[in-house]
């Protein structure tokens, strides 16, 4: 590894990688080689976070790329600079990694404790139960159970019973991220936050969340719900009200005076929130004529509702979900597809409604522009797949970026929570704060856990095998 391999994979990550890349490279005035070791970037922008995250992306060979299309979709495993280079793949099927004994971290003190399997093996399937079916027959040893309701009554099988399957839970302090059915603002029939209120209004999660997960799990109030970082649900007070002050005419009613999600009454009926969402629907232009809901120019209010293959679920709550918006005279739709369309489609914003995850973490930082910064609107492939342009948004971004103290760092965050839930572009379902992983008894990990729990770095990372 070179400095000029170094320079030139921050340029081309940059310029022609993810998009999650392109925003630290915007803020780099200058890379330039300072020693046969060292390289100096010099930043256009004030930015505290920028230096670490510039120390974590990944460097590549730039021998190996001379003469090729880096744009270009290709089953090349690329020369990195990590603990494991490919060994075995088939596209669809699965990809294998090996632990290279002449990795140069491998003594590092960092690195102890890391790195302990000598193989990772990622099988791919197009379907949830086959996955399940594939773990209780042996083919993977570890499986993720995000259904709480399974979890309870699925694990009973032989191998568990022998205790060949170890039942592991990993409870963790992070953020509860934002997790549900988002609306692409794009589309003019979601333009309206009245319309977006009323189909949050529609959605009746306690009845929803009983049904498909026995209502183990707590329902997501807001992005930074769970942590320190999450919004009060009264009025903004104190820093929090003066970060929003200067941009209150640009804000949507309860990002200052206060918003929380709807609570139903339990039943099937959730009569309550639907007469609200009819209200809010007629005030945004939207009445019933002819047994279906229109708007003045006599438009059906219909859409589609884009979901990944596998993803039962979402699926079982969207089910539920469509036959109560037609009591509304709302006309729904479920398409299904696989992976690769349903990540070309949501790459390029081509949905109305899809299923939408960010995982947050308690130290916020430049993946906000991804998540949120209006670049994303026209550009593809951000995590902005609401279509948000937010000033206000974008103001608390850069101040909890650029914040000198903790204090301030927390109210530009909390801001930002108000901005983002009050926007009701998702209607938010459920957390969890403990991961369920099952795995073979061999399978171990560290008895001291790290507030994130089962998150990036855990598994397989700190994971060992031991008979």
């Amino acid at each position: 590894m070179t400095v000029d391999d170094v320079i030139w994979s921050f340029e081309t990550l940059g310029t022609k990688g993810s998009p999650r890349y392109w925003g630290a490279w915007k803020k780099i005035a200058k890379a330039e080689q300072t020693g046969p070791l060292s390289v100096r970037f010099t930043f256009n922008t004030p930015d505290r976070e920028l230096p670490l995250i510039l120390g974590l992306r990944p460097i590549l060979e730039k021998a190996q790329w001379q003469g090729k299309d880096f744009a270009a979709s290709s089953l090349e495993a690329p020369i990195g600079s990590g603990p494991y280079v490919v060994d075995k793949m088939e596209p669809g099927r699965f990809i294998s990694f090996k632990k290279n004994p002449d990795w140069w971290g491998k003594d590092l003190p960092f690195n102890r404790g890391q790195w302990n399997l000598s193989e990772i093996r990622y099988d791919y399937f197009s379907d949830a139960n086959v996955v399940f079916e594939a773990f209780k027959g042996g083919t993977l040893t570890s499986y993720r159970e995000t259904s709480p309701a399974k979890w309870a009554s699925n694990y009973d099988f032989p191998a568990v019973k022998s205790g060949a399957i170890t039942l592991s839970e990993i409870p963790d302090h992070r953020p509860s991220g934002i997790q549900g059915l988002v609306m692409n603002t794009r589309k003019p029939i979601f333009a309206d936050w009245r319309v977006r209120e009323a189909l949050i209004d529609a959605f009746n999660y306690e009845f929803i969340n009983r049904t498909v997960n026995g209502g183990t799990d707590p329902r997501i109030t807001s992005y930074y719900s769970n942590s320190i970082l999450g919004m009060s649900h009264g009025p903004a007070t104190g820093a929090v009200l003066a970060d929003l002050q200067p941009f209150a005419s640009t804000l949507l009613p309860g990002a200052i005076e206060g918003y929380s999600l709807p609570v139903s009454d339990g039943t099937e009926a959730n009569r309550s929130n639907l007469r609200k969402a009819t209200h809010l629907l007629e005030d945004a232009g939207w009445t019933i004529q002819n047994g279906a809901l229109r708007n003045a120019k006599g438009e059906d209010f219909t859409f589609t509702i884009l979901l990944p293959q596998g993803a039962s679920v979402m699926q079982s709550a969207v089910n539920i979900y469509i036959a109560a918006l037609k009591r509304l005279g709302i006309t729904a739709t479920v398409s299904t597809v696989d992976s690769a369309q349903y990540v070309a489609r949501t790459q390029s914003y081509d949905f109305d409604m899809t299923q939408y995850e960010v995982s947050l973490s308690l130290s916020p930082g430049n993946e906000q522009w991804l998540y949120w910064g209006k670049d994303g609107v026209t550009n593809p492939g951000t995590r902005n797949l609401m279509g948000m342009d937010s000033p206000a948004a974008e103001a608390m971004i850069t101040k909890l970026l650029t914040s000198t103290s903790h204090d301030d760092f927390i109210a530009a965050t909390r801001a930002l929570d108000r901005i983002l839930t009050s926007g009701r572009y998702v209607i938010p379902v459920w957390y969890s704060n403990v991961s369920r992983i099952a795995h073979i008894k061999q399978l171990k990990y560290p008895a001291t856990l790290p507030i994130y729990g089962d998150w990036t770095g855990f598994q397989p990372n700190v994971w060992w095998y031991q008979d």
